[in-house]
């Protein structure tokens, strides 16, 4: 159920069946998919659609943080009436994960994307880009999980899996997502994930390699990448400032290549240089100048920190901080349905709620908290005129 546009009522809530929503986006996929034979075998009670559920019941319940207490709770009658049907053992629920094609969630996360609302408030400048920022993130793993296995920091000693994301900066939502071992390259990803388009948004790490520049504008999309300040920067013609731009802090704007050796060098981009404050950016772009002014491409690379955010949702307020499963589908499977969960939550309240809001639907979930309390809780508070968000 998708509530209408205006304030979240209590209707809204009591309407709003997260694991009915899921279950029904999970069968427009799944019953047209080719699975495995266990899940068509009568013998075996736990079939994919419990499976899921079950899973995506531990992502948002605050007491459960093992595999082991996800398969106790489903000796309760209201679990298995509501969610998985029966009790669950561990042997089962552990053997699921390497049965279940991780991309079958990804096509369910892709349609519960375009079934998500955009943000009604978006920068009007900016709708027209198309703007997607991309990133990734590194889930530190256990030491039991070798094929995880990839050092970072200092020591070289923790693993991980790796989520290569793709969030729509204006619609404020992830549009598409990867889950890889952690030492997957990020610009090998983004080469996989481009679309014709859209507009990519990265950090230094993408613009370290000057070829991808080049991809980009092959595919026929386009891009806001920042590079590092010690790069060979070769001016070809000087562009005048507006006074948005210098206002804006930028001090250098310039059709460009990058590149000490001139066989080597990249395709002509756009250099939009911005110092502000203790604040130095060196962007690049193939976006034309009637397409995004200097001050634009500024505004633009800044929004890219709305993936960031998204990033630290997803790992603190929504718990995704432990793994149920520890296979390389299993844990793909996990990241996939956090996603699913984080749209589904801004499908019904309009926001990615903050980490008071989710502990609040948390308890109404959990049946210790009304509707008509969630509802009161939910909106927000004014305090003096102004309008205070929730912490």
């Amino acid at each position: 159920m998708q509530r209408t546009e205006g304030k979240l009522t209590e209707k809204d809530l009591k309407n709003w069946d997260l694991l009915g929503v899921f279950e029904e986006a999970v069968e427009r996929v799944f019953s047209t998919a080719t699975l495995h034979a266990t899940f068509s075998d009568p013998v075996r009670r736990l079939s994919y659609g419990p499976y899921l559920s079950l899973f995506l019941l531990g992502l948002f319940n605050p007491v459960v943080e093992s595999m082991r207490g996800l398969c106790a709770i489903t000796k309760l009658k209201r679990v298995q009436e509501e969610v998985c049907r029966g009790k669950v053992s561990p042997a089962s629920f552990s053997e699921r994960q390497h049965l279940l094609d991780p991309e079958l969630l990804r096509q369910v996360f892709a349609g519960v994307v375009k079934q998500t609302p955009g943000n009604p408030k978006a920068d009007a400048r900016l709708v027209h880009l198309n703007l997607i920022a991309q990133d990734g993130s590194l889930w530190r793993a256990l030491p039991r999980r070798a094929w995880a296995e990839y050092g970072v920091g200092r020591n070289g000693d923790a693993k991980g899996v790796r989520l290569h994301l793709r969030f729509h900066v204006t619609e404020d939502k992830p549009v598409d997502a990867r889950v890889t071992q952690g030492g997957d390259c990020e610009r090998q990803a983004l080469r996989q994930m481009c679309v014709p388009g859209q507009t990519n948004v990265g950090d230094r790490y993408y613009g370290e390699d000057y070829r991808l520049f080049g991809e980009i504008d092959q595919a026929q999309a386009f891009f806001v990448i920042r590079i590092k300040e010690d790069a060979v920067v070769n001016v070809e013609e000087a562009l005048p400032l507006s006074a948005e731009d210098q206002a804006a802090g930028v001090v250098r704007h310039a059709w460009v290549r990058l590149g000490a050796r001139e066989k080597k060098r990249s395709l002509r981009l756009r250099l939009v240089e911005i110092r502000a404050g203790d604040q130095h950016l060196l962007l690049v772009t193939n976006l034309a100048v009637d397409q995004a002014g200097a001050e634009l491409v500024g505004l633009i690379y800044r929004r890219r920190w709305s993936i960031e955010l998204f990033f630290r949702w997803i790992k603190c307020i929504l718990g995704c901080r432990h793994f149920f499963a520890e296979s390389p589908e299993g844990v793909a499977i996990q990241l996939y349905l956090a996603l699913i969960a984080a749209l589904l939550f801004q499908r019904y309240s309009g926001r990615r709620p903050s980490k008071r809001q989710m502990e609040l639907i948390q308890m109404y979930l959990l049946g210790w908290a009304s509707a008509e309390e969630l509802v009161e809780l939910l909106q927000p508070q004014k305090t003096g005129g102004r309008t205070r968000k929730k912490s």
